[in-house]
């Protein structure tokens, strides 16, 4: 389990590797031009025969590395065949060539002894995504969806198979030689091969027949979940079953075992199933999963090659097992494993000794700012370095220097800053704290509303919308408050918005909310209009009544002396009112700027009353 060599293309940033196989143990490179080469012994020459050497490496922008791992270099760059991300590369076995497949349709046949194109074809209506070269190496299998048999000498079509729902992600066949001996073979007709797509818990078995009727998959296998490594034993024997394992997204492993004998209706299912979990000891009470990445039957075909953990670090282990029991569950402690190795890695790595007094700063939720203080060790140092010419430093100085500046620390005007106020707001939502809430979305100013939702997570803006629906259905002034929130989360996370599944029912309430809203608006402005023409005529009138009359009652009456005296008492009341009554006119005038006409004033006409009624009233 041990990390043996490791290569990072030059261009793996703006091309990463996309599929990856090993060249042939005889597929000797062109010879190197750096002068003349020794005869290699007998013996040598066996053991670079049985070593693998060079890698192809299809990457995402269409180009194949081929690399060889005995030099640690780059051997040589095949390019001009793919447009696009090349999906595979086989090697045939006997002659050196390599093919190739992509999304740009076509399937490539490279010369590797050249690094030219040898020759080029369309594989399919849409992206070619896998390749599979028969036993006999004169026949090709592509699969996009549908699954594809290729003469190589004329490339031409052999045989169509239906193939799956989505694109195929293994090829493989299964059989060497057919099963019913009695006619003669011809390299192809009576084998079985075996498909896996993405996404599709079913591998189907296809069988290759005479004819061409027959397009549709013999047998198929079910498994957990979508199959991420397949590796298989082939049957070369006509008894002999063949073995099968497949791992799945999952994590599990799934064994099967199975003559292959012609059609079977029903999907088979696994004869055993492998699960490496945690020993649920060490204070955590509860085992893990751990994931199986891949497995692959050694050369016994009995024995296991497991690999598992974690991608960056993962552990190989040679597992035979009993197969007969269904379910088997291996115990591995995968962090004692990892620990040791990470242990030993990081010993230069020295820790600082912390007094239990220190009080440690670590980073945290954005917005809470502490000032940082200079450490002390510095000054001392300084002042053992001091130059003889310079005074030391008072100790008033010294204590300024490790003041904590407070008005650096808190905010102006108190207000906490737009990202605790992102922080508030999530946290008001998970605890469903209605006064952090009030405290956050009653805010008015606009840019403040927008960095907060700017800031918030993504996970929370689900919750947001649920509580500003809620909030919308409360009296109208909140409601106006809550539409510029509402405004800003549509603005902003659009896109997250529409990544998301479930979403008319999650935003079905609110556009129940807006178009009910809507439908009363038309019938609330036509009422909005009537109100304000009767108010207006009200005004109106009034301020015509309100225009103060000339007071007609002379101010000075001039009679005789042969007028009873009755009527002069009487006048002289009369003139006392009137003057009383001036006053007040005046006071109702400036009462009535003030108020600026409300239309509920009542009219009083002073002036037209009798001056007896008038001084009865007040």
């Amino acid at each position: 389990s041990r990390l043996q060599h490791e290569y990072v293309p030059s261009a793996h940033l703006s091309a990463s590797c996309t599929c990856l196989a090993w060249a042939p143990a005889g597929a000797r490179q062109p010879p190197s031009k750096d002068g003349p080469q020794r005869k290699k012994r007998k013996s040598e020459v066996g053991e670079v025969d049985k070593q693998l050497d060079i890698l192809a490496i299809g990457t995402a922008v269409g180009s194949i590395l081929l690399y060889s791992t005995v030099k640690g270099e780059l051997q040589s760059k095949l390019d001009g065949g793919h447009d696009s991300r090349v999906n595979c590369v086989r090697w045939h076995q006997d002659n050196c060539c390599l093919y190739s497949c992509s999304d740009d349709k076509h399937i490539v046949e490279w010369n590797t002894q050249t690094c030219k194109v040898k020759c080029k074809w369309k594989g399919d209506n849409s992206s070619v995504t896998c390749l599979c070269i028969s036993p006999d190496g004169k026949m090709l299998l592509s699969a996009g969806r549908t699954i594809k048999l290729w003469d190589l000498e004329t490339k031409e079509v052999y045989r169509h198979f239906t193939g799956h729902a989505t694109s195929v992600s293994s090829l493989m066949f299964t059989t060497v030689k057919p099963m019913n001996e009695s006619k003669p073979f011809d390299g192809i007709t009576g084998l079985y091969f075996l498909s896996g797509a993405i996404h599709d818990r079913l591998l189907s078995v296809w069988y290759i027949r005479s004819d061409r009727k027959e397009k549709n998959a013999v047998m198929s296998f079910t498994v957990t979940d979508e199959p991420t490594f397949v590796d298989l034993t082939v049957s070369e024997v006509k008894e002999e079953p063949v073995k099968l394992a497949v791992v799945c997204r999952d994590g599990q492993l799934h064994l099967f075992e199975h003559i292959l004998n012609g059609y079977c209706k029903k999907p088979l299912t696994s004869n055993c199933t492998i699960q490496i979990a945690t020993p649920g000891n060490d204070g955590d009470s509860t085992p893990k999963p751990v994931p199986i990445l891949a497995a692959a039957f050694c050369t016994d075909k009995q024995s296991l090659l497991l690999v598992y953990g974690n991608t960056l670090q993962p552990i190989i282990e040679k597992v035979s097992l009993d197969t007969s029991e269904p379910h088997i569950c291996l115990v591995r402690d995968v962090q004692k494993v990892l620990s040791l190795k990470t242990d030993a890695a990081l010993t230069k790595v020295k820790t600082p000794v912390v007094n239990s007094d220190t009080k440690v700063l670590v980073p945290g939720i954005p917005g809470h700012s502490t000032a940082v203080k200079t450490p002390a060790l510095g000054k001392e140092k300084k002042k053992n370095k001091r130059k003889p010419g310079e005074t030391e430093e008072s100790i008033e100085e010294r204590l300024g220097a490790l003041d904590i500046d407070v008005s650096k620390v808190k905010t102006p005007g108190g207000l906490p800053q737009t990202d605790s106020f992102a922080v508030l707001l999530v946290q008001g939502l998970e605890s469903n704290d209605a006064e952090i809430l009030n405290k956050v979305l009653n805010t008015r100013k606009e840019n403040i509303v927008k960095n907060t939702v700017a800031r918030m997570p993504i996970h929370a803006v689900i919750p947001l919308l649920h509580e500003l629906t809620k909030r919308l259905q409360g009296n109208p002034y909140s409601a106006s408050l809550m539409v510029r929130w509402l405004k800003s989360v549509f603005t902003l996370h659009a896109s997250y918005l529409s990544t998301l599944p479930d979403l008319i029912p999650q935003l079905g309430m609110l556009y129940q909310l807006m178009e009910s809203r809507v439908k009363t608006l038309q019938k609330l402005s036509r009422l909005h209009g009537r109100l304000f023409i009767l108010v207006t005529q009200v005004a109106a009138s009034q301020t015509v009544q309100e225009v103060p009359e000339v007071n007609q009652t002379a101010k000075l009456v001039y009679e005789d002396d042969s007028s009873s005296s009755e009527g002069s008492d009487d006048e002289m009341i009369a003139d006392k009112d009137s003057d009383e009554n001036w006053d007040e006119d005046e006071e109702k005038e400036e009462q009535s700027d003030e108020q600026d006409m409300t239309v509920e004033k009542e009219i009083n006409g002073d002036s037209d009353l009798e001056p007896e009624n008038e001084s009865e009233e007040e």
